[in-house]
């Protein structure tokens, strides 16, 4: 039998959604449903092609007007009115949110181990807004029931043949057992606990001030490295001309955070993409 999956895309739901949208979030149930059953109102279409040992795949996220409109509301802290109807930053904050659970949902599987799950990938390749009567192909078809705040919205996932036998808890219907790995609350408490030296110094309802900053976006960088020189030098290269850095090939890079320098890693390839394997964080003589 093919690995299950459903749990993991249940998981990383919820974790996207209580972490970018500041909410308490879960999936109450996942049903398959038909064409006939979808409410009359514009939908985004969010096409996302899959690739997982060799094997190419494609799904299909359909966000009704509800949801989407609460996503962009949320993710501004609520603060306003929510949007009647889908606009341009509605779109850009809900292909962020569908590309921040492709990132997990990747990570996750990757990290399971499974034999017939290998090298499993997540790219978003297109969206567009759609009326009902456009979603003409209702296989596969399944509706996720997902509690905001105890308020219930849902969205569409059309899965295709090559993606189905992996998703075998939510084609049959059963139950979605919780894969085994810490929720946002508890990892932020346990964020939280590694601090008591800073929040012993700040103050009891420290930890719960701190909190509030553990979703401020920082930038993230890393340095290959550098050089001094004189501006006649710069103002007189041009195209293809080669500037030799002070980094020796051998050396570390530098990991910055705002700027400013955290750690040192080395350059690793993860999936054709540049990434960095951290080798020290923390102190570092900067």
């Amino acid at each position: 039998m093919a690995s299950d999956i459903s749990s993991i895309i249940q998981s990383e739901l919820v974790n996207t959604f209580e972490s970018l949208l500041s909410l308490e979030a879960k999936v109450n149930d996942v049903v398959k449903i038909g064409t006939s059953d979808l409410d009359d109102n514009q939908h985004l279409k969010i096409d996302i092609s899959l690739s997982f040992s060799g094997n190419t795949s494609s799904l299909i996220i359909y966000l009704p007007t509800l949801i989407a409109t609460k996503f962009e509301y949320f993710m501004l802290g609520g603060i306003g009115d929510i949007k009647a109807s889908i606009d341009d930053e509605i779109i850009d904050a809900c292909k962020e949110i569908i590309a921040t659970i492709g990132g997990g949902l990747s990570t996750t599987i990757n990290a399971q181990d499974y034999d017939d799950i290998t090298s499993f990938s997540f790219n978003i390749n297109d969206s567009s807004l759609i009326d009902v009567s456009d979603i003409s192909d209702d296989t596969n078809l399944y509706k996720f029931n997902i509690s905001f705040n105890d308020e219930e919205v849902s969205l569409l996932m059309k899965f295709d043949d090559v993606l189905l036998p992996f998703i075998n808890s939510i084609a049959s219907g059963g139950k979605i057992e919780d894969i085994d790995e810490p929720t946002t609350n508890e990892v932020l408490e346990q964020n939280a606990s590694n601090l008591d030296p800073v929040l012993a110094m700040l103050g009891e309802h420290s930890s719960d001030n701190l909190k509030l900053l553990f979703d401020v976006k920082l930038k993230f960088s890393v340095r290959l490295g550098t050089k001094t020189f004189l501006l006649k030098d710069i103002v007189n290269w041009d195209v293809g001309e080669i500037i030799e850095l002070d980094q020796m090939v051998n050396e570390p890079l530098d990991i910055l955070v705002n700027n400013i320098k955290v750690g040192e890693g080395e350059a690793v390839i993860v999936e054709n993409k540049f990434g960095i394997k951290i080798k020290y964080i923390g102190e570092i003589n900067v």
